[in-house]
């Protein structure tokens, strides 16, 4: 199976939909994400039409997925603004599908939204984890990203803030 990752474009939101739906169908999502299927599937065209256009062209934040050579939607990340760490990106949404893990996806969403944040002058990516999401950290370590110490206790639970530091050199 081969794949390509790319950023999303604002006409790609029925697949964004889609794709966040299959994300929180997954067994971990209660851990990983701060949403649920019922909520999003609630949620109106119009909310998934600005959610696409605000990740896509020149929009502050970006959604990079996998698809594969038939077309289907099999991974995502999100990189957002921080507010409160201006030269990092803030990485969120982060899913692969069941059945495609362990094929090189994650890490190539991984390198795609490092590079896609080195090009607008940010000098790290941050993402949070739930302490009781082994799996997932030991992915985003074996990605560069390493704790940095702080827990944090907002949304669903105690996270782990890992980082990791964009070098020029292409990492």
């Amino acid at each position: 199976m081969s794949f390509t990752v790319r950023r999303i474009t604002a006409d790609d939101w029925r697949e964004v939909k889609a794709l966040r739906l299959r994300a929180l169908a997954d067994d971990a999502a209660p851990i990983a994400f701060l949403d649920t299927a019922e909520n999003t599937a609630a949620q109106p065209d119009r909310f998934w039409q600005e959610r696409a256009a605000s990740a896509s062209g020149d929009a502050p934040a970006a959604q990079l997925v996998a698809v594969t050579d038939a077309g289907e939607w099999v991974g995502t990340v999100t990189v957002l603004p921080r507010h409160d760490h201006a030269d990092a990106g803030l990485v969120v949404g982060v899913y692969v599908a069941d059945g495609h893990r362990g094929t090189g996806i994650i890490d190539a969403l991984f390198a795609a939204a490092a590079e896609w944040a080195r090009e607008r002058g940010l000098s790290a990516l941050v993402l949070e984890v739930h302490v009781d999401n082994a799996r997932a950290e030991a992915v985003y370590a074996r990605n560069g990203f390493v704790r940095d110490g702080e827990v944090i206790t907002e949304g669903f639970g105690r996270e782990h803030v890992m980082r990791r530091p964009l070098l020029e050199c292409g990492t």
